[in-house]
């Protein structure tokens, strides 16, 4: 295999544990008390404040995501798809049947 291949390879793992993380760490949307006891936010429909540096972070990551996905997907289906049967000896085709005796005619 290429480095670069093994070059993306880490990079994706890097980035999905990443990703997974950054996720984790994340709030929902509405954590206030009022969400929790079924009540209306004003945030829910106000203007959203601005993006944190998480939500950021999980865009670019989700983006580099999608590239990494993408690239290492197209270079295995350009691979060849190579059988278990091509490194097997090529098999002769088996003989013909003999054809039957003829039937002799029974002495009386």
């Amino acid at each position: 295999m290429p480095w670069s291949i093994w070059l993306v390879m880490v990079l994706h793992i890097m980035v999905t544990i990443f990703l997974v993380l950054i996720v984790l760490i994340q709030g929902g949307e509405n954590v206030d008390i009022t969400a929790a006891f079924g009540g209306v936010s004003q945030a829910a429909f106000g203007p959203r404040g601005t993006v944190s540096t998480l939500a950021k972070m999980t865009w670019a990551l989700g983006a580099i995501f999608m590239c990494t996905s993408v690239t290492l997907s197209v270079w295995a289906s350009h691979r060849g798809s190579g059988s278990v049967l091509q490194n097997t000896p090529a098999h002769h085709a088996a003989p013909a049947p003999r054809p039957a005796a003829p039937a002799t005619p029974a002495k009386k």
